[in-house]
């Protein structure tokens, strides 16, 4: 048993969606429907109607969701407990942070925040976008840093969290640089020559800001996806070697295009500047509020400059 099939179940009873919520949770539609199936076979009966529309939970579901509920609750409940008892860890910053801003955005700017506000420690949580929130609601961390677009904003309520601007990061398009120091790859590509594509996985944050930078393209893109994945440095990492194209973030390219190394693969027409939030709980809702932490977010409020 995996409590994410729990919360899958969950999120399923809620939406009545298997493609919903599959991009809530932040999965392929096909892996979603996998670990459905896997928490069935674990229950040994059929949990879900998938003879209707909307998706509807079967006699046996409509029990199990109750169950479940009690159990995250309760699981929930006992990991707030034990929090309580790490009074060692009241001098570290726990932070969640996306997989992307684990290797790109992050050292660089704790390295900097070390510079202006002192000696600190920390401890770095990387997942992807859904749970590195899930980890901020569940009071796992202490802080959250995410990208933040207008059309894909995270559902956090103000009345309960409040956000800080870091910077902005801007997501453009890079490829290989050939012997002339050109782009192996260029945007648009052409009808009948489509640009070999490495794209992020579907449900993944960053493909869904790369849906939005196709969307708003000057000119129709002809791309071939031929690798996905939901890791930039995965991504980066291809491009390096001459498979495609694919679109970064600035920040972690900056060494590899002082190299010439990787090149700017299309005009600005192609890039999308993303804001950098951290988000924490605010204290009169904080369930185990510690000084440091206290004391790191008053210093940002204060300084109110931006990183970029």
């Amino acid at each position: 048993m995996d409590t994410k099939w729990l919360e899958d179940f969950v999120s399923l009873a809620e939406t009545r969606s298997f493609s919903r919520s599959a991009q809530a949770r932040h999965v392929t539609q096909p892996a979603f429907s996998r670990r459905i199936q896997a928490l069935e076979a674990w229950a040994g009966i059929d949990l879900v109607d998938r003879s209707s529309y909307p998706t509807r939970l079967t006699p046996a579901g409509e029990t199990f969701l109750a169950q479940a509920l009690e159990i995250l609750n309760a699981l929930q409940a006992t990991r707030s407990m034990m929090r309580s008892h790490q009074a060692a860890d009241q001098d570290m910053v726990e932070f969640a942070v996306p997989h992307t801003m684990a290797f790109t955005f992050f050292p660089h700017w704790l390295m900097d925040l070390r510079q202006r506000f002192g000696a600190i420690k920390s401890r770095l949580s990387a997942m992807n976008v859904h749970d590195a929130v899930i980890r901020l609601t569940e009071g796992s961390c202490d802080l959250l840093i995410a990208y933040h677009h207008p059309t894909q904003p995270l559902q956090l309520s103000s009345d309960r969290y409040e956000m800080l601007s870091l910077g902005h990061e801007t997501l453009a398009p890079y490829a290989k640089a050939d012997a002339a120091g050109q782009p192996m790859f260029r945007l648009p590509g052409r009808p009948g020559a489509p640009v070999p594509f490495l794209s992020y996985a579907q449900g993944a944050y960053m493909a869904r800001i790369v849906e939005q930078i196709i969307k708003l393209a000057p000119a129709p893109l002809h791309l071939d996806a031929i690798y996905e994945t939901d890791m930039a440095e995965g991504l980066k990492a291809m491009a390096l070697e001459g498979h495609g194209l694919a679109f970064l973030p600035a920040s972690s390219v900056r060494k590899e295009l002082r190299a010439r190394r990787l090149v700017a693969a299309g005009p600005a027409e192609y890039e999308l500047t993303m804001e950098v939030r951290i988000y924490r709980e605010r204290p009169s809702g904080a369930r185990h509020a510690k000084p440091v932490a206290e004391e790191l977010w008053n210093f940002l409020k204060a300084r109110g400059d931006a990183l970029e």
